[in-house]
């Protein structure tokens, strides 16, 4: 299968290799939304299922997909990601994205764990969620230094009641939630890495990007790789298979 997007947003690059030489595979979009991933993917030969609680998301998902000629292999299904175990038959999935959804549920275990049973022997997740250490950065550069020590001390990564998130990942954490659903973790890298570095600095963009933009593209590549680096992205992303029977 050709990859699919481009490959400065590692993220779709990394979907892109996990779906190579898989023909037609079976995508499972767990709170999808309007189909940002999930149009792509029903356009590079997917048929993809995506479960998300809102009406109004679903709505735009199903237009994009009749806008791009895939309607036929993209499902919408309203249910909370919480119903996956009930809505999603076990080994049905060669693929489940649940990209920036954990922060936001009340039991990510219980999700994961329905999950990873959708999976094929051999299938992958794909998880995308928010990291600890970025958030620590940004609150410590906005002055806010109790709410910096909280969110790099709390279990959950937060720094108090009136935090949005309900909780923040490091590397750490989000292997022993994979690891736990019984998935082989494959990887843990960043995503964001150069906006979380400039971030650190104390910079939001730098004087001129360089001419070839493929070089900020490989400077992505190798800081989301670093075992330091990658927990200063705003987001970390794991890929977990599921063993082979």
């Amino acid at each position: 299968m050709t990859r699919i997007g481009a490959p400065v947003d590692p993220v779709t690059a990394a979907l892109g290799d996990l779906l190579g030489g898989l023909s037609g595979a079976r995508v499972l979009d767990v709170g999808g939304g309007s189909g940002t991933r999930a149009v792509p993917l029903a356009l590079a030969g997917c048929t993809v299922t995506v479960l998300d609680a809102s009406i109004d998301a679903l709505a735009i998902l199903r237009r994009r997909a009749a806008d791009a000629g895939v309607a036929e292999s993209v499902v919408a299904v309203q249910a909370d990601a919480e119903g996956v175990a009930g809505t999603v038959a076990p080994g049905s999935a060669d693929l489940v994205l649940c990209h920036q959804l954990l922060e936001e549920i009340d039991d990510p275990a219980a999700v994961v764990g329905a999950v990873a049973q959708a999976l094929v022997p051999g299938g992958v997740l794909s998880v995308l969620t928010a990291g600890r250490g970025a958030a620590v950065v940004a609150q410590a550069r906005a002055g806010r230094p109790a709410e910096a020590a909280a969110i790099l001390q709390d279990s959950d990564g937060r720094w108090g009641a009136g935090d949005p998130l309900r909780r923040r990942f490091d590397e750490e954490s989000l292997r022993a939630l994979l690891t736990g659903a019984g998935l082989v973790v494959e990887s843990v890298t960043g995503s964001g890495a150069v906006a979380g570095l400039l971030a650190a600095g104390g910079t939001t963009a730098p004087r001129q990007w360089p001419a070839d933009d493929s070089a900020t593209a490989d400077l992505e590549r190798v800081l989301a790789a670093h075992p330091v680096f990658k927990e200063l992205a705003p987001e970390l992303h794991a890929v977990g298979r599921r063993p082979a029977d």
